[in-house]
């Protein structure tokens, strides 16, 4: 893929990271990654909110922190999105995404509910999948309390989070609940590379972001046991069966070594008799969505997203 194609904007926030402004995963350990992405995600200007609220719940693991966004626009009972971050379920969490979290809330006019799932290695598959995976389904059950519709919940993450989500999708379906609306998967990780591998791991595994030397570490972080990358809550690629679930939006960037797999899984869904809304960002690169303080695209994804999350719940 050509150097052309690329953003202006990612090409010189790209030069920043060559300089060691933010050093490949791999390279770092897993304290002083944590508070790189905190660093670089949470550095966004905050968008006003009708309220925020914290609190915990408990789950199969022990307690299970969410924080609740309430749109200044709407009215009740509103949609809810329960959001897991990504982060190569290593790093990331709701304070580091606050800033695109208030902003999506905002813009799909939705109560957000973003979860502060477990994260790897100290928790490692399938803790986080369960995780959140619990949280969802309390969401569902108390989505009145929350001043949101029952059958307008919809589930959505980024990268890690995107994995998360597409996995809590199948989950639902073969748990029998809770009922869900629509999945929002941007870059979704949904793919064991030893397994099947696709073209973007090598046209874009250096120099964007993402190296795909990290995701094999983050790989790595997550599974405790190779019998895990078999399983379908663990990549949800692998499931033989993808009918029966929600709607879906899925987000590709061109400049992404997930790209492909991304793309394989809007076309799996699709071939299932699933309703799917592929927006595809052939300039971008890997984590934009959250860089709009650096890359101006970012503003125009978050409001496809909302706008697609709008129409499909």
């Amino acid at each position: 893929m050509s150097d052309n194609l690329l953003d202006p904007q990612a090409a010189t926030l790209l030069d920043q990271f060559e300089k060691g402004v933010a050093p490949p995963s791999w390279t770092l350990s897993v304290e002083t990654g944590r508070q790189l992405l905190e660093d670089l995600f949470g550095d966004a200007p905050d968008a006003d909110v009708e309220e925020t609220t914290d609190l915990e719940i408990q789950g199969p693991n022990g307690s299970i922190p969410l924080r609740i966004y309430t749109p200044l626009s709407g009215e009740a009972p509103y949609r809810i999105l329960v959001y897991l971050h990504g982060g190569g379920w290593v790093r990331g969490s709701v304070d580091a995404y606050d800033p695109m979290l208030r902003q999506l809330a905002n813009e799909s006019e939705s109560v957000l509910v973003a979860i502060d799932y477990r994260r790897a290695p100290e928790h490692p598959f399938p803790v986080p999948f369960e995780d959140c995976y619990h949280a969802t389904a309390w969401v569902a059950e108390h989505a009145e309390t929350l001043q949101g519709n029952g059958d307008s919940v919809a589930i959505g993450g980024d990268s890690a989070g995107g994995n998360l989500s597409a996995a809590v999708a199948l989950a639902a379906r073969d748990r029998g609940g809770p009922d869900l609306a629509h999945q929002l998967l941007i870059y979704p990780a949904v793919n064991p590379p030893n397994i099947r591998w696709f073209d973007s791991y090598d046209e874009n595994g250096s120099g964007y972001f993402l190296e795909f030397e990290s995701v094999e570490w983050y790989l790595d972080q997550y599974l405790s046991k190779e019998a895990d990358r078999a399983n379908i809550y663990a990549f949800p690629l692998r499931a033989n069966d993808h009918a029966n679930l929600p709607t879906v939006t899925v987000l590709t960037a061109g400049f992404d070594p997930l790209r492909d797999e991304g793309f394989a899984y809007a076309d799996r869904l699709e071939n299932a008799g699933i309703s799917v809304n592929h927006l595809h960002y052939e300039q971008q690169i890997h984590g934009f969505v959250n860089l709009g303080h650096y890359i101006d695209a970012a503003e125009d994804a978050i409001e496809s997203l909302a706008a697609s999350l709008r129409e499909s719940v």
